[in-house]
């Protein structure tokens, strides 16, 4: 048909890089370059004049012969295979998917059609592949994100499902972004550093990372990047694996802290099997308190370190939890140190499991303080009630001394009392002149029984000044001449008939510093004293002598005397000796005595012999103890 040109044309059949086959419009095959031949197997004389269906799977001939008839008759070029599988078919029967281009053209006023064949078998495997790839990246629970690294900033250009699902963000989202929007504004992480030192390096790596999704929720990002370079080995891509774990590293976490108040709990805790009652872990409290290594600790027991002297005498305590009616035992024992020592404990046992292990875990609480604040509790309740007991007795006492004092000051304020009273009515009876010594006598009674009062109430407010603490001392020189002079002109006036009080010799030039007013009630008291409990017609001594230290008073009655038993009582508060009962007085004047000089640094002290009289002497310090 072209043999005025065949050369010319045969140089252009085998020009094209496709298969060229031309088939007229019976469809039959007029002309096949080498690559047609290649294609499917046949030379060149075995398919010209053949139909143009050997080289079409069987099933498919009919329908193809139809389609060109259709595209001859319409004459217009047309691609076929792009939007449905065409298939050829080889001389050795191998069915291969195929792109076919149909181009029509005329000579002669006769049609003709070019077919370009290109045998798409790779194209289709490797379609297949990446199809098969991207299924399998899509259907992996991992996140999975490639980046462009040939263009700035290292941009996404693949997301799967699982990264859009984990992320919270869609592929629009993070498609031409670089991958840091994870990151918010935790930027300054340390593992970001290595991460972005392995990108720069082109290098694989493993980070755990803070990263954030979408709506800001923080989870745990365990990356995988590895670098994808070409034939030149430049890198052209990196691939990163996304992998949360976040509930892992929540989990790690939890265990760390646990193992941390493990190590640093105070109180001890010990972990040992239940078979074989070795120990298999204690916290660095128990090895502190203990003294024992860990390494010593796995070779020993709790008998090692209990009373406990035999395995069968331990487990008779700790086996009932295995009846599971127990759920935890509370033991008070006492644990040995390495050293020989041993100390009280609190012992709270359960069972529990370590893997395939049962194991015995006991708290154990050092309970010395306990002990040791219980013992103090103890001692202090018994000392509390020691002290209330004798607060009781004190009590007991001070309301049989308000009973005393009360039934005292009736006693004798009722008595002077009575005797101003009689005697005032009797003066009103003598008016005459002559009666005058009976005036006297009533008007002396009376003058009496005043002091004598006097001297109770000054008593008893020098009782109470003491008792309230508010007795302020007021020291100053002066001459004791004057002060004895005062005392023993207020007792003369209280001395009984024949009574007399020898003054002391060799005072007029003795001075003393102390507080006067003090001075006079010792002194005063003392001398009454002698006055009321002595006979008429008897003198009493006043003697006095001063060195550089101090001044000693001496007064001797020849009186009724102290009993011996009751001579250490003499002091006592509302105290009066046996054979005193029936004399007044109030018994506070001996305790307020003793109880000035003790503040002023002075001494009494006294000898007495019953019915022959007593001695009682009296020292101050020539200077006032301030």
């Amino acid at each position: 048909m072209f043999k005025q040109d065949q050369e010319i044309f045969n140089i252009l059949l085998e020009a094209v890089s496709e298969g060229v086959i031309i088939v007229d419009s019976d469809q039959k095959i007029l002309e096949v370059n080498s690559f047609a031949e290649t294609i499917f197997g046949y030379n060149k004389d075995e398919i010209l004049d053949k139909e143009f269906h050997l080289l079409i799977p069987s099933e498919n001939r009919v329908s193809h012969a139809l389609y060109i008839e259709k595209f001859i008759e319409r004459g217009e070029r047309r691609k076929i295979g792009e939007s449905a599988d065409i298939f050829g078919l080889k001389k050795d029967g191998t069915i291969f998917p195929v792109e076919v281009e149909l181009n029509p053209f005329f000579i002669y006023n006769k049609s003709y059609v070019m077919a370009l064949v290109r045998d798409i078998s790779e194209k289709k495997t490797t379609e297949k592949n990446l199809m098969l790839k991207s299924r399998a990246l899509e259907s992996v629970n991992n996140g999975i994100i490639i980046t462009d690294a040939l263009k700035k900033d290292n941009p996404v250009i693949y997301v799967n499902s699982a990264a859009q699902n984990l992320t919270g963000y869609t592929r629009e989202e993070m498609l031409n972004n670089n991958c840091r929007i994870l990151q918010g504004k935790d930027k300054d992480q340390e593992p970001l550093k290595t991460l972005r030192k392995a990108i720069k390096k082109g290098e694989s790596c493993q980070v755990t990372l803070r990263n954030y999704k979408k709506d800001g929720t923080l989870f745990w990002n365990d990356l995988y990047i590895m670098p994808i370079t070409n034939n030149e080995g430049v890198v052209t891509n990196f691939i990163g694996i996304q992998n949360d774990v976040t509930n892992r590293k929540k989990a790690e976490d939890e265990r760390q802290h646990l193992a941390s108040i493990f190590d640093k709990s105070l109180n001890e805790i010990h972990v040992f099997d239940a078979e074989t009652l070795k120990f298999i872990n204690v916290n660095f409290g128990a090895q502190k308190s203990l003294g024992y290594t860990m390494e010593e600790l796995t070779h020993m027991t709790p008998i090692d370190i209990t009373p406990y002297n035999s395995e069968a005498e331990l487990r008779k305590i700790i086996d009932v939890l295995f009846d599971g009616n127990v759920e935890k035992l509370e033991i008070e024992s006492v644990q040995r140190r390495k050293d020989g020592t041993e100390y009280p404990v609190e012992v709270h046992l359960q069972l529990s499991n370590l893997g395939e292990r049962t194991v015995f875990v006991a708290i154990i609480l050092d309970i010395t303080e306990r002990k040791n604040y219980t013992t103090k509790l103890e001692k202090k309740v018994e000392e509390r009630t020691q002290q209330l007991k004798i607060a009781l007795s004190k009590e007991k006492e001070l309301n049989e001394l308000k009973t005393k004092f009360l039934s005292l000051v009736s006693h004798e304020f009722k008595t002077p009392l009575s005797g101003i009273l009689t005697s005032s009515q009797l003066l009103s009876k003598y008016q005459l002149t002559e009666q005058q010594e009976k005036r006297d006598k009533h008007i002396k009674t009376i003058t009496d029984k005043v002091h004598h009062l006097n001297s109770i109430l000054n008593d008893f407010l020098s009782f109470e000044k003491l008792e309230s603490g508010k007795v302020n001392y007021k020291f100053s020189p002066f001459k004791l001449s004057k002060m004895v002079n005062e005392v023993v002109y207020n007792a003369n006036m209280l001395l009984k008939e024949g009574q007399q009080i020898n003054y002391p010799k060799n005072i007029d030039g003795l001075t003393i510093v102390q507080d006067e007013k003090i001075t006079e009630i010792i002194l005063s008291n003392v001398l009454y004293n002698a006055i009321n409990y002595s006979p008429e017609h008897t003198t009493i001594d006043i003697e006095v002598k001063q060195n550089s230290d101090i001044t000693t008073f001496k007064i001797m009655d020849h009186g009724i005397g102290i009993p011996e038993k009751d001579q250490k009582h003499i002091f006592e508060r509302y105290f009066r000796a046996e054979n005193a009962v029936n004399t007044q007085g109030t018994g506070i004047g001996l305790n307020i005595v003793k109880n000035h000089l003790e503040n002023i640094g002075g001494t009494i002290s006294f000898t007495s012999e019953e019915n022959k009289g007593s001695c009682f002497t009296i020292t101050f310090p020539n200077s006032a103890t301030q």
